[in-house]
């Protein structure tokens, strides 16, 4: 697949040399901190050696007093409490973190996950039906519920009051509530709009913590819970999510918690250190295999579990829902390529819209993901769940797949998401209708810039400049990820010195000895996987 190589400009050129002779160091990093805002000195010290203490008051988000209040009005009255949240991995550690923590000051609670298949989505009416038969007159949901207005109401008629706890894009009218927070309302001052869904639920404990002067010290004991959300949610990992991300790596690195530490057993993940793409590819996945499986009540259970050994069992049970998972999406993705290369006329389109009934719902979001890695556009793949054709969509970088869906509202039953990640349902009879105007929406919408991949290249760097200090200073700029990714940097003038090979059982990988143009008797070893293919070029030079 083509792809473009985009090279960032240094807008700000004198601000990097002040910066690098500020901080005594090589020009490039200081270009790296200058492209992702940092400045200054001060905004440099607070960038590498983030501080708890940097985390936003908690009483700047709306609806927090509110909040507060009635969940201390619930707990000097007794009254039983639910807390909800989705089946997905920052759903099921919201839920974790809230239960683990609540749990030491008030007993009266438990925690639902609906079931992905009968209930879908979000707010569920059988959650609320659910909540009305034991005896619920609280239910706190995370990440989700702001846009669930008919079913706030619903659990309102039954006496049932909401705190919601959310991140998703609202609607214009917001569901009737106690309290409902989430960054992203328009007219919330909280100073950050991009915390994870766990991270809204953290922010209320903390404002728990401060309006009844409970020890913080158990609440930042949770934070490896929280890092798995920010990290699987796919979140910046900017300005509090950053702080939170690096404590939370630091907890699961030391002293995870016993559900967590089950998983990095079973992945083999021990006595190396966990970073974020482990979370990503590691135990994000597997968490997520409960609901995508089976239920994500099991993946709850696992994080809230206070035994070592009933957490190696469930850990087991999901470690095999993983491993049934992975062969699910690759059949469904073989599937949907061979669906897409019958029909000459896809290969011109500007979107990939896929149904078929008998596609396993726990995995459509992952097979929309693998498409665009052969087919780079906006992708929706749909399947049949009780009557409504329903399923995930999957953005391009740059492209603001939410705003799309929301211009097809009329055809949706229910939708919802980000902008490189939405949920729709849909009745069956309007999934064509939806695909004409998807196709048209993105052929409007969308950049020719958009529809090829592209490689963004940080800055030029040369082999020379490689230097333990170099290094150790670059490690800094961990956790990274979105806003913060790893850099990449190009080197021109390279060349192999004659020792490149192939390997490989297929020698489908080249292996290769570097010398950069300044530095002619200097050697490098190099990998370059799946470019086995160019070893004659490379070895002439």
């Amino acid at each position: 697949m083509e792809k473009i190589w985009k090279i960032k400009a240094c807008e700000e050129e004198k601000q990097a040399d002040l910066l690098a002779n500020d901080l005594n160091i090589h020009k490039t990093l200081a270009t790296l901190l200058v492209q992702r805002g940092v400045r200054t000195f001060d905004e440099a010290k607070a960038f590498f050696r983030p501080q708890l203490s940097q985390l936003h008051d908690p009483f700047l988000m709306k609806d927090m007093q509110k909040a507060i209040d009635r969940i201390n009005n619930a707990m000097s009255k007794g009254e039983k409490i639910l807390i909800y949240g989705d089946y997905d991995v920052d759903g099921t550690t919201s839920v974790a973190l809230l239960y683990n923590f609540l749990s030491q000051h008030y007993q009266n609670i438990e925690f639902y996950i609906p079931d992905r298949y009968k209930e879908g989505y979000g707010v569920s009416y059988n959650g609320i039906e659910y909540a009305a038969l034991n005896g619920v007159s609280l239910i706190i949901s995370l990440d989700c519920g702001i846009k669930a207005n008919e079913k706030i109401q619903f659990a309102k008629d039954r006496n049932i009051d909401f705190i919601i706890c959310d991140h998703h894009t609202p609607d214009k009218t917001i569901p009737n509530a106690s309290a409902v927070l989430d960054p992203k309302q328009s007219d919330c001052q909280y100073p950050y709009k991009d915390l994870s869904g766990c991270g809204v639920g953290f922010k209320f404990l903390q404002g728990l913590c401060q309006a009844n002067n409970y020890d913080t010290a158990p609440l930042f004991d949770l934070l490896d819970l929280l890092v798995v959300s920010i990290a699987s949610d796919i979140v910046p990992i900017t300005g509090e999510n950053r702080v939170m991300a690096f404590y939370g790596l630091k907890k699961l690195n030391e002293s995870p918690g016993i559900g967590l530490q089950s998983i990095i057993d079973i992945a083999a993940m021990n006595g190396k250190p966990i970073l974020i793409d482990d979370i990503v590819f590691k135990i994000g996945p597997r968490i997520n295999a409960a609901g995508r499986i089976d239920s994500g009540k099991q993946a709850v259970e696992l994080l809230v579990a206070r035994d070592s050994a009933q957490a190696s069992k469930l850990c087991s049970q999901i470690n095999i829902h993983n491993q049934t998972r992975k062969n699910i999406d690759k059949t469904i993705t073989e599937e949907a390529l061979r669906e897409l290369r019958r029909d000459p006329e896809q290969l011109d389109k500007y979107t990939t819209v896929l149904f078929n009934p008998d596609w396993h719902k726990g995995v459509v979001g992952i097979v929309a993901s693998r498409l665009i890695d052969y087919f780079y556009r906006p992708t929706i793949i749909l399947t049949e769940s009780n009557g409504m054709a329903t399923g995930s969509a999957r953005s391009v970088d740059g492209f603001d797949l939410y705003q799309a869906v929301n211009e097809c509202a009329d055809l949706l039953e229910s939708y919802g998401g980000h902008t490189y990640a939405a949920g729709l349902t849909i009745k069956p009879e309007n999934v064509e209708p939806f695909k004409k105007r998807f196709e048209e929406v993105v052929q409007c919408q969308i950049t020719p810039e958009q529809r090829i991949p592209q490689i963004d290249i940080d800055a030029e760097l040369k082999f020379e400049d490689i230097t333990p200090k170099f290094y150790r200073i670059l490690k800094q700029f961990e956790p990274f990820g979105p806003q913060n990714m790893k850099p990449v940097f190009f080197t021109e003038n390279v060349s192999d010195n004659g020792q490149g090979k192939v390997v490989g059982a297929d020698s489908e990988h080249l292996k290769l000895s570097l010398v950069h143009e300044n530095q002619p008797f200097k050697c490098y070893p190099a990998i370059a996987f799946q470019f086995g293919k160019y070893y004659n070029k490379i070895s002439n030079g």
